[in-house]
């Protein structure tokens, strides 16, 4: 069992050692392959993840079938198709290790008994909701009023997994920007 993942994502006033306990034995562990997928484009995600081990990404292929990286989930975080899973819609997005991977799964139908039986794990939800809804919108702001090199440092400082094991080219496309442009960005640092 992984307590400190549950403790560190499970974390609210409301939960209690008793549902923290409920919620730990609604989720399953696995391993996952690199490269492999947790939700491939077009399927309903049936399931979220937290990860224990390694880094996992959201991408889409864009209209020129390029694979452009929307998200990156590091250890401590959760791997959530929030559309698809609550919406019960096919993905637009693919979930796929970039690194092997511990996960811990729960069905949607667990969660959901959890949502309707227990007032803590709602107030959870709403609240985990709500901060996935900043975060994206914090990034939509920066990849607009921020400088590429900016970003880049930004991810280096809070999110140095990323910079240590993901591929450079879905570090770019995260980033918006060309393989090129990263490259020189990094080797700008560099001689600085």
């Amino acid at each position: 069992m992984a307590p400190n993942l549950f403790q560190i994502i499970y974390n609210h006033p409301l939960i209690n050692s008793s549902d923290l306990q409920e919620i730990i034995s609604l989720h399953g562990k696995i391993m996952v392959q690199k490269n492999e997928f947790l939700l491939e484009e077009g399927k309903i995600a049936n399931a979220y993840y937290l990860v224990e081990k390694g880094l996992i990404r959201f991408y889409v292929n864009d209209f020129n079938g390029n694979e452009i990286t929307t998200q990156f989930i590091c250890e401590n975080e959760i791997a959530n198709e929030v559309s698809s899973l609550f919406q019960r819609i096919p993905s637009v997005q693919n979930i796929q290790a970039v690194t092997d991977a511990v996960v811990w799964k729960i069905d949607f139908n667990d969660f959901q008994h959890l949502y309707h039986s227990l007032e803590s794990a709602r107030e959870w939800g709403r609240q985990w909701m709500s901060a996935q809804l900043f975060k994206t919108q914090q990034r939509s702001i920066e990849m607009i009023t921020q400088s590429a090199s900016f970003r880049y440092l930004h991810l280096m400082e809070h999110k140095p997994q990323i910079i240590q094991q993901a591929p450079l080219k879905q570090i770019a496309s995260y980033l918006g920007i060309a393989d090129t442009s990263l490259s020189r960005i990094r080797k700008e640092l560099v001689s600085s």
